[in-house]
């Protein structure tokens, strides 16, 4: 096939969905024993049960088509090789070399990236081990205990999720803080209660010139050189970035200042440097065991058929929803209180990548692209947001992520729940979830339930109309054998490629976020009008402005 085919095999997909719309998955589980089997997909320690959608062989041998009309294995192999598949800004997006364990030689700029990449990771461990050995110190010769962490995007939420995601592998005893916003309350609370000879600041911003990131360095600079002198800033700091002339002239001196590269963009940069926080928490060998779990799934994506690929399978089904059953939004729902903010994390990869208007060769898109990403922690999504996923008119896929926690010991808690039912409750909610999206429960079902309970049926029936839910709404139940730094490697990097897939379906370029920038674009005159250097003449504006320089009144 070639590219001009996939319009035909969108128009029989079209026609497949218009076959398919009034069938009830509910159905087809009853008529086959196996769909689960069938429909079921096992990944290094990841397992996919796919069984939950709305599909059947022929839908998937469609969405295979058009996989292959769209050539995705050759766009893959250009993104591992090194292509400018950032076109508007003529870069390639090379995350996966920072993880590649084989060291497999790649020139970028008459440089092979392989050398530079293993030197930065080895001089990161050296300065991760200097922590842990006690033999780097702040300005007073007291070992580190907290580290705080200044960023924003993809400097802050890949960090912040995956040290927490990975909790129970820390070796050290290091508290973390991650500060995001400009909001100085954030800020404030952080630093009223750390100790400043104990503390290491972060700053990680690519351009060393993020408003946000750059803001909140400056007011922890004012307040370490406050307590302990100026010279504890040079000492206490460290940058990660790519301007490293604008990092020293802050004042933080060469040897605390790690790279980081313009072919890596910013959500997907916790393979680098930027993953200094997980570093210090995990240490070499774990952080290792992670960076091995995400090459494990780049070999994955890079070798696998498609319909036996767990990222592509992935990305047709969401593409299947999206422009088939015009979903325009999708949850993330991990049963794990260590994954809580996964959600974060992935909601900025998918919405940041893949919310765009133009194709590739700037033609505005005949068709949705990207999708609303929310969730958060399963069991208390339940008592939120489930009930629209649940009764709405509205499709919007889920994804369930369940793992198994980690064996090490919690001795405190063992005490208490030798018998773990916290972990069978947790895995029954997930599971009893999946099921009455799928399910639902018809109006007989609930009638039926009501007059058992002698509930007369002139009130029961009634009633029972509210009860209805209609399921056949779909869902993915992704499986981690273990919650450990190897398979959280694999689950990330297995999004960041369902993305990936995701744009080539659509023609769009998922590595750049030109509608972020407008924002920064406009910020320094709304600034300066805020701050009475230049009086706007915008009326939205002016209004806005009123009602923020009333609530700054003092209370009457």
């Amino acid at each position: 096939m070639n590219h001009s085919d996939s319009l035909t095999v969108r128009q029989a997909l079209k026609r497949h969905h218009h076959e398919i719309a009034g069938q009830h998955m509910r159905d087809w589980f009853d008529q086959d024993t196996q769909r689960v089997e069938q429909f079921s997909l096992k990944v290094n320690g990841i397992h996919l049960d796919y069984s939950r959608n709305r599909i059947n062989k022929t839908t998937l041998a469609l969405l295979s088509d058009l996989s292959n009309s769209l050539k995705i294995h050759e766009k893959i192999q250009g993104l591992f090789a090194g292509e400018r598949v950032n076109t508007t800004e003529q870069r390639p997006a090379l995350h996966t070399a920072l993880r590649d364990l084989k060291q497999t030689p790649l020139t970028v700029n008459g440089e092979n990236i392989a050398d530079t990449i293993l030197q930065t990771r080895l001089s990161l461990f050296e300065f991760v081990e200097a922590v842990h050995g006690k033999r780097f110190v702040g300005a007073t010769l007291k070992p580190i205990t907290t580290v705080i962490n200044l960023g924003i995007g993809g400097s802050c939420l890949g960090p912040k999720m995956s040290v927490q995601a990975l909790k129970d592998f820390a070796i050290s005893d290091l508290n973390f803080h991650f500060i995001s916003t400009v909001d100085e309350s954030q800020i404030s609370d952080v630093l009223s209660q750390i100790d400043p000879e104990t503390t290491l600041f972060i700053v990680s911003s690519k351009s060393f010139c993020t408003l946000e990131t750059l803001t909140n360095a400056r007011t922890a600079a004012n307040w370490l050189s406050e307590k302990l002198g100026r010279e504890a800033v040079s000492r206490q700091f460290i940058a990660i970035t790519a301007a490293t002339d604008r990092a020293s002239a802050f004042g933080i001196p060469p040897h605390h200042i790690f790279p980081i590269w313009d072919w890596v963009g910013g959500r997907y940069s916790l393979w680098s440097a930027i993953g200094l926080p997980l570093m210090l928490m995990i240490g070499r060998d774990h952080f290792t065991d992670f960076l091995t779990g995400a090459f494990e799934m780049d070999q994955h994506f890079k070798e696998a058929d498609c319909l036996v690929n767990m990222p592509i399978l992935l990305a047709l089904l969401s593409h299947w929803y999206i422009n088939f059953f015009n979903a325009s939004a999708a949850a993330i729902c991990p049963y794990s209180h260590r994954l809580r903010y996964l959600t974060d994390y992935l909601q900025q990869a998918d919405m940041e990548s893949n919310g765009k208007s133009v194709t590739l060769n700037g033609q505005p898109v005949a068709s949705q692209t990207g999708s609303v990403i929310f969730g958060g922690e399963g069991c208390d999504g339940q008592h939120a947001y489930h009930q629209l996923l649940l009764q709405s008119q509205q499709i919007i896929p889920v994804d369930f992520i369940i793992a198994t926690p980690s064996p090490l010991e919690r001795p405190v808690f063992s005490r208490f729940a030798p018998d773990h039912h916290h972990q069978d409750i947790l895995m029954a909610s997930c599971l009893s979830q999946a099921q009455a999206l799928m399910r639902g429960k018809t109006f007989e079902e609930a009638r039926d339930a009501l007059t058992a309970k002698h509930i007369p049926l002139n009130v029961a029936e009634p009633l029972a109309r509210h009860q209805t839910i209609a399921g056949n709404k779909p869902s993915n139940l992704l499986f981690l054998k273990q919650l450990n730094p190897k398979n959280l490697g694999a689950l990330l990097a297995l999004y960041e490629h369902k993305i990936f897939t995701q744009s080539v379906l659509w023609n769009i370029n998922p590595f750049d976020q030109w509608g972020v920038q407008l924002g920064k674009q406009l910020l320094p005159a709304i600034l300066a009008s805020l701050q009475g250097d230049d009086p706007s003449n915008n009326h939205a504006l002016h209004h806005a402005m009123k009602h923020f320089f009333d609530a700054q009144e003092p209370s009457q």
